[in-house]
């Protein structure tokens, strides 16, 4: 039976969750995932999970923060002052936004805190510092 392995385009159906039991993604519903395995397109944990599976098979990857998105950055925290944000920008805690860095580059921040004075954004990958969970199944190699 032929086994997956770096250089081989895969075709996978899968569910990603956290450690509380949340999803944070999948592909249900949708068509298959295609990649190339070996070519850094995927989380480099999940890719190496799926190293060696054989069309048909199911397994569960557990990915580390480090094989993920990282630990998360407490330097990527910034507070700003609230002043400073137009009223018409949603703050409420979780919304994310795109901000504009000082050489003119966008950059995808989290509202994590609001104060009467500041609010503070966070520019870590939502799932930085979380361990990830994925049910695998393999349904293609071409």
């Amino acid at each position: 039976m032929t086994q997956a392995k770096p250089g081989d385009t895969l075709h996978i159906h899968y569910k990603g969750t956290l450690d509380d039991g949340s999803v944070f993604d999948s592909s249900e519903g949708r068509d298959p995932l295609t990649f190339e395995l070996g070519a850094g397109q995927i989380i480099p944990g999940l890719e190496a999970g799926l190293n060696g599976m054989a069309v048909g098979e199911t397994r569960t990857v557990r990915v580390e923060p480090a094989e993920a998105y990282g630990d998360h950055d407490p330097a990527r925290m910034q507070a700003v002052d609230r002043a400073s944000v137009p009223d018409d920008i949603p703050t409420d805690p979780g919304t994310q936004l795109q901000v504009q860095t000082q050489d003119g580059q966008a950059l995808n921040v989290t509202v994590a805190e609001v104060t009467e004075t500041e609010i503070v954004l966070d520019a870590n990958h939502p799932l930085a510092g979380k361990a990830l969970t994925f049910d695998v199944e393999l349904l293609e190699i071409a």
